[in-house]
C-alpha cells in the first residue's frame, strides 16, 4: 500500500464516519422523545466520533539516530525542507527534539520543556531563520550552564515538505536523538547512544541509522552496534524492513575513490557481521537535498546559493563546442539536484513503511470500531422493529427475562475482574523481584569491582575485565541474560588514575591517602565516573528489558480479559436474537491499537526518577551517578576508606530501589485497572443499553399503540439506510485485507 492508496482510505474512512454520526443525529432528531435516546444512539455517537478523533490524532515516529558529526541535524533539514536546526559544525542534540508536522502556510514555532514545570516555554515562532538562532543560542546555554534550567526536550512544529499531500499524515513527527557530544565524558557516548536507540525500538515506527560516508566504521557506530545486535538481535531481524542505515556525505567522495555502490557492499558486509541480516542501506547527500529544496521552494538565502553554486553546480556543468563550461542557474538545477541527492528516495521509503505497518493497523482498527458501532445501531433497530411488531405481554415478559440474565452477567463480570486482580498482583510481584535483583546484582558487582581494585592495585593484571561475549545466533529466540560485567577499558583507566593516591605499604589497603582537598575531589569524580558509568550501562540493559517484558505480559493479559468477557457478552447477544427472533450481530470485545500503550512509557517514568537523583548529585549534562564519600579530614593528610565508599554507594542504589518499586507498583496497578475499564466498559455498556431500549419499548407501546404502522415504517426506512453504510464498511475492510502486507 502507497502513500497516495493510504490517504484515499483514509478520506474514506473519514467521510464514512462523519456520514454515521449525521445518521444518528437525525435518527434522534426524527424521535418523538429524543432525550430518551441519550444512553443509547448518543453514546454510540460519542463512540464514532472518538474514533475519528483517534483517526485524526495518530501517532507516527521516525527516530533519527547518530554518531556525531554524521551530519544528523543537516539530513533532518533536508527531510523538513527547511534550514531550521543548528548544523554539526555549530552544535550537536543536546535534548531530544521532536519535530512535529503541521499544515504549509502555518507558523512554525519551537518549544521548550523543562523538567517538574506543566508547560512549555515558547522559544520562537514565525521564521525559520529565527527559530534557527533562537535554538542555537539555547543549545549554547544548555551546554555551558549543565542544563541549570533542567531542560528535557524540545518539540518544533514545522511543515514537513514529503507531507504536504498527505494529510492523513498529520501525526507525523521526526525525533532528533541526543547523540554522543564531543564535551561529554567519552565513557558514557556509547551508553547514551544505546540508551536512545534502544527506546526507538521500543517506541518508534521507523528507525533511520545515520552513518558517515568517509567514517561509517568509527568506534562509536561498531561498539553500539555490537551491543545491540547482542541484546535486541531478534527484535533488529524481525523488525528488519522499518530500520534503514543512511550513508550520508556521498557528496565527498572524490574520482580516485572507489565506486558507491562498493562502498554500500563493504558497509552491509560490516552489518552482517554484527548480526543484522539483509540490512536496507541507502546512500544520501542531505546537505545538496537541503539546498535543492531551498532552492526550489524560494527560501534559499544567498548563502545557501552561494554554497550550492560552489560544491554542487559544477556537476551540472554544460561544455560547449569551444570547451567553454556553462552553468545553468541553481533554479535549473535545482530539480534534478534533488532528485540526485537521492533524499526523495529515502522520504518514499519511510513513507511506506509507515503507511504499510502502523498505517495499515490504524485504518484496520478505526474501521473495525465503526463496524461495531454501526451494528450496534442496526441491532437497536432490529430490536425496536422486533418490539413494535410482537405483543406487549410477551415483550415485557422478554424484559423480565433479559434482566436476570443481565444480573448473573454482571456477577461473572465481577469474576473475571477477581481474576485480573490476581494477575496483576504476579506482574506486580514479577517486576518487584526484576529490579530487586538489578539493585542486588549492582551492589555486588561494585563491591568485587572495589574489592579486586584493592587486591591488585599495584599489578597491571587485570582479573575483572568482562570476556568478549559470544556472537549473536539466529536460534537464540531469547535475549541474553542481563549483563553485569565490567569493561576492560573502562577498569583499566579506574585503576590507573585511582592507584596514584594508594600508598604501597600501607597498613590498610582500603585507605586512599591525598595530600589536599583538590585531590580528594579528584579521587571522589573518578568514584563516581566509575560507578555512573557502570550503573547507567546495567540500568539501561535492565529498563529495555522491563519496557519489552512488561509490554508483553500486559499484551496477554489484555488477550486474558478479552476471551473471558467475550463469552458473557456473546451469551446476551444469543439471547436477544432468539428471544426477539432477529438476527443479532456478536458484540465484540476489543482492545484497539490506538488505545493500548505499551508499558514503555510509565516504566521510563521511573527511570527518569532514578536518573532525576543523580543529575542533582552532579551540575554536568550528563546524568552521571553521584554518592556521598565519607571523608576522614586528618591534619596532615585525607583518608578516603573505600569500605565506606562500598557502603555509600549500596545505601544510594537501595534507597533508589525503595522509591522505584512505589513508582513501578502504582504504575502496574493503574494501568490494568484502565485496561479491564475499557472491556468492562463495553460489557456494561451492552447490557445497559439493551435493558433501557426494552424499558423504552414498553414505556412507548403503552402511549403510543395507534402509531404501530408510522413506527414501524419509519424504523424500516432508517435501516435501509443503515444498511448502505454498512455495505460500504463491508468493502472499505476487504480493501484494507488486500493491500495487507505479509509483514503486518
Amino acid at each position: 500500500m502507497s502513500s497516495q492508496p493510504f490517504q484515499a482510505a483514509y478520506d474514506s474512512l473519514h467521510n464514512l464516519g462523519i456520514l454515521l454520526v449525521q445518521f444518528l443525529q437525525n435518527l434522534r432528531a426524527k424521535q418523538v422523545a429524543p432525550e430518551e435516546d441519550r444512553s443509547t444512539l448518543q453514546d454510540l455517537e460519542l463512540e464514532i466520533q472518538q474514533a475519528l478523533m483517534a483517526l485524526k490524532e495518530q501517532r507516527y515516529q521516525v527516530a533519527v539516530i547518530a554518531a556525531m558529526k554524521a551530519g544528523k541535524s543537516t539530513f533532518l533539514n533536508a527531510l523538513i525542507g527547511a534550514d531550521v536546526l543548528a548544523s554539526e559544525t555549530e552544535s550537536c542534540t543536546v535534548c531530544r527534539t521532536e519535530i512535529k508536522a503541521i499544515a504549509p502556510g502555518e507558523i512554525p514555532y519551537l518549544l521548550e520543556y523543562r523538567e517538574n514545570e506543566r508547560h512549555p516555554v515558547t522559544l520562537a515562532q514565525g521564521d525559520s531563520h529565527l527559530i534557527r538562532q533562537q535554538f542555537l543560542q539555547r543549545t549554547h546555554w544548555i551546554r555551558a550552564t549543565g542544563n541549570r534550567d533542567r531542560t528535557t526536550r524540545f518539540e518544533l512544529y514545522h511543515p514537513i515538505t514529503a507531507l504536504t499531500p498527505y494529510t492523513a499524515l498529520h501525526g507525523f513527527t521526526l525525533v532528533d536523538t541526543p547523540g554522543p557530544n564531543e564535551w561529554r565524558d567519552a565513557a558514557l557516548d556509547t551508553l547514551d547512544l544505546r540508551e536512545t536507540t534502544l527506546a526507538a525500538l521500543r517506541n518508534c515506527d521507523v528507525i533511520l541509522f545515520i552513518l558517515d560516508y568517509s567514517s561509517f566504521k568509527e568506534s562509536t557506530n561498531s561498539e553500539l552496534l555490537r551491543q545491540l545486535t547482542q541484546e535486541r538481535g531478534e527484535f533488529l531481524n524481525r523488525s528488519q524492513r522499518a530500520i534503514y542505515f543512511i550513508l550520508n556525505k556521498i557528496d565527498r567522495k572524490t574520482e580516485e575513490d572507489r565506486p558507491i555502490a562498493h562502498v554500500i557492499d563493504d558497509l552491509r558486509r560490516s552489518l552482517q557481521a554484527f548480526g543484522i541480516h539483509n540490512p536496507i542501506v541507502y546512500p544520501a547527500s542531505a546537505w545538496q537535498g537541503l539546498l535543492a529544496k531551498l532552492i526550489q521552494n524560494n527560501t534559499a538565502t544567498d548563502i545557501h546559493l552561494k554554497d550550492f553554486k560552489r560544491f554542487f553546480s559544477g556537476r551540472y556543468a554544460q561544455e560547449t563546442p569551444n570547451g567553454d563550461l556553462i552553468l545553468p542557474s541553481p533554479q535549473k538545477l535545482a530539480h534534478q539536484a534533488l532528485k540526485d541527492s537521492l533524499i526523495p528516495n529515502i522520504e518514499r521509503s519511510i513513507l511506506s513503511d509507515i503507511v504499510r505497518n502502523s498505517g495499515w493497523n490504524l485504518l484496520r482498527d478505526i474501521t473495525a470500531r465503526l463496524d461495531r458501532s454501526a451494528h450496534a445501531v442496526e441491532d437497536i433497530l432490529n430490536t425496536r422493529i422486533q418490539g413494535w411488531s410482537m405483543e406487549i405481554k410477551p415483550l415485557r415478559q422478554k424484559m423480565e427475562e433479559y434482566k436476570r440474565l443481565a444480573k448473573n452477567a454482571i456477577v461473572q463480570i465481577r469474576g473475571v475482574k477477581r481474576l485480573v486482580e490476581d494477575q496483576e498482583q504476579k506482574l506486580v510481584a514479577q517486576f518487584r523481584w526484576q529490579i530487586t535483583d538489578f539493585a542486588t546484582r549492582a551492589k555486588l558487582a561494585i563491591q568485587q569491582e572495589f574489592e579486586l581494585f584493592v587486591q591488585y592495585r599495584f599489578s597491571d593484571f587485570n582479573p575483572y575485565a568482562s570476556p568478549e561475549p559470544p556472537e549473536p545466533t539466529e536460534e537464540s529466540a531469547e535475549p541474553e541474560p542481563l549483563n553485569f560485567s565490567v569493561p576492560q577499558k573502562l577498569a583499566d583507566s579506574f585503576k590507573k588514575v585511582v592507584r596514584n593516591f594508594v600508598v604501597e605499604d600501607a597498613e590498610d589497603p582500603y585507605v586512599i591517602q591525598c595530600q589536599s582537598e583538590a585531590e580528594v575531589e579528584q579521587v571522589k569524580a573518578d568514584i563516581n565516573r566509575f560507578c555512573s558509568i557502570l550503573i547507567k550501562d546495567w540500568w539501561t540493559n535492565t529498563q529495555d528489558h522491563l519496557s519489552r517484558y512488561g509490554t508483553q505480559i500486559r499484551r496477554e493479559l489484555v488477550d486474558e480479559m478479552q476471551r473471558n468477557i467475550q463469552p458473557i457478552s456473546d451469551e446476551l447477544s444469543q439471547y436477544l436474537g432468539d428471544a426477539l427472533q432477529i438476527s443479532m450481530n456478536i458484540n465484540p470485545i476489543q482492545m484497539l491499537i490506538f488505545d493500548f500503550q505499551g508499558i514503555d512509557t510509565q516504566v521510563q517514568r521511573q527511570t527518569e526518577n532514578y536518573s532525576r537523583w543523580t543529575r542533582e548529585k552532579k551540575t554536568a549534562l550528563c546524568r552521571d551517578y553521584e554518592v556521598d564519600i565519607q571523608v576522614d579530614d586528618h591534619r596532615s593528610y585525607y583518608e578516603i576508606d573505600l569500605r565506606q565508599t562500598i557502603q555509600a554507594i549500596q545505601r544510594e542504589i537501595d534507597a533508589q530501589t525503595r522509591g522505584s518499586l512505589i513508582v513501578v507498583e502504582r504504575v502496574i496497578k493503574q494501568q490494568v485497572g484502565e485496561d479491564f475499564a475499557v472491556v468492562e466498559k463495553q460489557i456494561n455498556d451492552y447490557i445497559n443499553r439493551f435493558l433501557l431500549e426494552f424499558e423504552r419499548l414498553v414505556k412507548e407501546r403503552e402511549t403510543r399503540e395507534a402509531q404501530v404502522d408510522q413506527i414501524l415504517a419509519f424504523l424500516e426506512l432508517q435501516k435501509q439506510g443503515l444498511d448502505r453504510y454498512l455495505v460500504k464498511l463491508s468493502e472499505l475492510q476487504r480493501l484494507l485485507d488486500s493491500w495487507r502486507s505479509p509483514s503486518v
